[in-house]
């Protein structure tokens, strides 16, 4: 090994074995640390290793060195495969991964994610034999073509979507779950036949290389557009960098006792201490967060696995007391058992951060003064909650709440339109089939957002809850037409520029500008106002409770 590959040594990350105690989320990462955390707590978190921030420096043009980042990985895989008994590239037991970034600051859905790294013809037909899963092979292959084109090759995403959607007609299925075995080796064949067109050389089939330049690619996407605009919006350094997280598959795709989901310990919203999350069966965790599919498997969830639910009501209460704060989590059930792929701080309201802030004190879990600290830079004089003061008009349609609050504006159709508006003076309302993390400009020239897809744990709507905008998802009766720059809600016709309200505590959908109430948390301000006044009398008296 060369000198300089010994100085840049990845930190080897083998979760609930090997304890990071000399290292610090600067260093690798805020997700690869809270892993670590989990895993030492006996939380079921799948085995990873991860390469430092400072490896994404590195990876700067003009600065690369493959050489280095391959021996990096090869040691690290090699680590991954004695944890788990199986090869990575072996034909028999293969080993699978995901790359994920991971910054010392969390930012949802701005960076890249490639999963089902290591499949390939041979390794697809060993998938099979260690799962006797043949439709859990190929759906896991066919994913990572899509998801390799897109994001490691910059391929258009709208080809592969558009072979997606042609299988579904050919099977007369409605969603991509109802696909057999046979449709998805199909749909795998095809997809191998399109990325060789449209990149002008095969998709690669040695799982070594998949790695490296997934690998590469999640460190690029440190640079990308969305990142630098989230980055700038939220006022983070660009030069932290990214880590990189490379962590044993588990497989929501796995049948009818799997699943992924994202969950939220209390309510990101209102702060209310409840459950909160979003659920696919038969999905893999992107299936949740891209926003691109409807989601209603939540309910069913609680019905159909309760012991998995009770473990999820269990775990929200470790993960607060674990970190004493309230945490946004993914995770993923492989056929009726539970593993923890991440957990961050949860990004919340205003109004939900004083709420949660007063009840975790209440609750003994933080001191007052660690809770003005979770509040430092929310202006509490403008923290406020509006509803309707008309009740009687009738919404056009539902949809899912993922934000608090009322927004009335002119309906745009892009982000470029929310712009203009903006520009004009003219409050705007984001009105989308799908909103994805690509669209933050948008969203940030937006009062509101309204989907026809997407959960309310989407990546899209945990950054809109974060910049204050009130959002609606999953509009399952809201069709747009950009060609004539209309959209249809329920049965109202809209053009763009009409005026649009969303109720993001209910849900509902009004045509035309409604007027409303402004509520103010009385309550927990003048908790907060007591600490305050505690705090400033100095360090003897700053941790005493309020009652």
């Amino acid at each position: 090994m060369s000198s300089q590959t010994r100085a840049l040594r990845p930190y080897y990350l083998i979760l609930g074995a090997e304890r990071l105690s000399s290292v610090g989320a600067e260093e690798i990462g805020n997700k690869a640390w809270n892993l670590m955390r989990m895993a030492d707590a006996g939380l079921p978190v799948p085995a990873a290793f991860v390469l430092p921030t400072h490896w994404c420096r590195l990876r700067r043009p003009g600065r690369t060195n493959d050489g280095a980042l391959r021996e990096a990985l090869a040691t690290g895989i090699s680590k991954l495969e004695a944890a788990t008994g199986l090869g990575f590239g072996s034909a028999r037991k293969p080993l699978l991964v995901s790359v994920r970034s991971g910054a010392r600051v969390s930012m949802p859905g701005m960076m890249e994610t490639v999963l089902d790294i290591g499949l390939n013809g041979d390794t697809v037909e060993g998938l099979m034999r260690l799962t006797g899963n043949p439709r859990l092979a190929w759906d896991s292959y066919r994913r990572l073509i899509q998801g390799f084109a897109e994001v490691v090759q910059a391929l258009p995403t709208e080809p592969f979507d558009a072979l997606v959607a042609a299988a579904l007609v050919e099977e007369g299925a409605e969603t991509e779950g109802m696909l057999d075995h046979r449709a998805l080796r199909r749909l795998a064949g095809m997809m191998l036949v399109q990325f060789a067109e449209l990149a002008g050389a095969p998709f690669p089939q040695d799982p070594v290389e998949q790695l490296a330049r997934a690998a590469d690619a999640v460190f690029r996407s440190w640079d990308a557009k969305k990142a630098a605009e989230y980055r700038r919006l939220n006022r983070i350094d660009d030069g932290i960098g990214t880590a990189v997280t490379v962590q044993v598959m588990v497989f929501g795709n796995a049948g009818g006792t799997s699943g992924a989901g994202v969950g939220f310990t209390r309510d990101p919203a209102t702060g209310e201490n409840a459950l909160y999350l979003d659920f696919r069966f038969n999905g893999q965790g992107e299936d949740v967060v891209a926003g691109r599919a409807a989601l209603g498997d939540t309910q069913r969830l609680r019905t159909m696995l309760p012991a998995i639910w009770d473990r999820l009501e269990t775990l929200r209460h470790e993960l607060e007391g674990l970190f004493g704060d309230v945490q946004d989590f993914e995770f993923t059930v492989q056929e009726g058992r539970l593993y923890i792929l991440q957990t961050r701080r949860a990004k919340r309201t205003p109004w939900a951060a004083l709420q949660i802030a007063v009840d975790l004190v209440a609750e003994d879990l933080i001191e007052p003064d660690e809770a003005l600290r979770q509040l430092d830079g929310i202006d509490l004089d403008a923290v406020v909650r509006q509803r309707l003061s008309n009740a009687e008009a009738k919404p056009l349609a539902q949809a899912v709440a993922a934000g608090i609050g009322i927004a009335t504006g002119r309906i745009a159709l892009d982000p470029e339109a929310a712009k203009r508006f903006a520009a004009d003076g003219e409050p705007a309302i984001l009105v989308r089939r799908e909103t994805t993390t690509a669209d933050i400009a948008g969203m940030a020239n937006a009062i509101g957002i309204l989907t026809a897809l997407g959960g309310r744990t989407s990546h899209a709507a945990v950054v809109a809850r974060q910049l204050g905008k009130v959002c609606l998802v999953g509009c399952g009766a809201l069709a747009i037409d950009l060609a004539s720059r209309t959209c249809r809600i329920g049965a109202c016709d809209l053009a763009e520029g009409d005026w649009l309200s969303l109720d993001g505590n209910t849900g509902a959908i009004y045509g035309g500008r409604l007027q409303v109430v402004v509520e103010v948390p009385d309550q927990a301000l003048a908790i907060i106002r007591r600490w305050q006044q505690v705090d400033a009398q100095g360090p003897a008296h700053a941790s005493e409770k309020v009652s």
